[in-house]
């Protein structure tokens, strides 16, 4: 009765292991095959039939699903209409899309696009008016993995994020862009890895706000609209660029790693730690002489006043 209780068990873990919710895109040539786990079916249409030019819509409000692309074409595109945090797994993707961008994310949410390990990933724009980049994302950027991605944009921007920005881990080596190598709203943080950004038109990083007031920077950057830009370790390379290498309109801060370009042409450096001086900090990074009742800010922890 143990061994089959054990082997229950152990059945139930591989069946776990093995639900992935994945919809799997591989690229050859000028079509693509689209794969879709039966456990997330129901949640997503594909309108692009066997094209390249890979046009998903995903009705998921509470599945986070993964979409893993690999293969190669010079004439396609993933195109992902959602509105739902998902990942997008790249496995050694080689893309180019003459006429727009490579992955065109209209999704608000958070994307996690992670480069696999010991993969490498090329994408490649077209001109298009109506795109910001060659990743054209209306939601929030998350990019890491242990792979290598490299991107070059023939139209505007590398990099477009109509929120935030952030890297972990990955080496990513933006090659070329008609303006910015990253161009994103609310912040930009780099986590660690290595960013390699040359040949720009513009600049190489620039950070907006997205409303017109700051919040300032927050704990956890949770809802953060500061267009501050961090970087806390890793190595980050800007060459051969015509703007900034590193634009915000609000504050830059380098906290670690190393940064290889002249930094005495970017406007407000600074390796201030806020919100760490013992003094009591609202949610928008105001200091508060007497807190009342709520949440608030002290030594870079949260705390409710009661």
């Amino acid at each position: 009765m143990k061994k089959v209780f054990l082997l229950l068990i152990s059945m139930m873990g591989a069946m776990t292991m093995f639900a992935t919710n994945t919809v799997t895109v591989v690229y050859n040539g000028s079509e693509a095959a689209v794969t879709i786990d039966e456990d997330v079916a129901g949640y997503i249409t594909v309108s692009s039939g066997t094209s390249s030019h890979v046009v998903l819509t995903s009705a998921a409000e509470d599945v986070e699903i993964i979409y893993a692309l690999s293969g190669s074409s010079d004439d396609g595109e993933f195109c992902l209409n959602g509105n739902y945090k998902c990942e997008i797994d790249l496995n050694g993707l080689t893309l180019t899309n003459p006429a727009g961008p490579a992955l065109n994310i209209q999704n608000g949410k958070r994307i996690d696009v992670s480069a696999k390990k010991n993969t490498v990933n090329t994408l490649t724009d077209g001109k298009n008016a109506d795109y910001k980049g060659c990743i054209h994302c209306t939601g929030h950027l998350e990019f890491k993995g242990k792979g290598e991605l490299n991107v070059v944009s023939n139209s505007r921007h590398a990099i477009f994020s109509d929120e935030y920005v952030e890297i972990k881990n990955l080496t990513l080596n933006i090659t070329g862009a008609v303006k910015d190598g990253i161009h994103c709203k609310e912040y930009f943080l780099m986590e660690s890895g290595t960013v390699t950004i040359s040949n720009t038109g513009d600049d190489g990083i620039q950070c907006e706000l997205a409303g017109e007031t700051s919040t300032g920077e927050l704990v956890d950057h949770e809802d953060e609209d500061s267009g501050n830009v961090y970087q806390l370790d890793g190595t980050l390379t800007i060459e051969n660029y015509k703007g900034q290498p590193v634009k915000a309109d609000g504050s830059i801060f380098y906290r670690g790693g190393t940064q290889n370009f002249d930094t005495s042409g970017v406007s407000a450096i600074t390796t201030h730690q806020p919100q760490s001086d013992g003094a009591v900090y609202n949610i928008k990074g105001q200091r508060i002489s007497e807190p009342t009742h709520g949440i608030y800010i002290q030594n870079g922890k949260k705390f409710v006043n009661k």
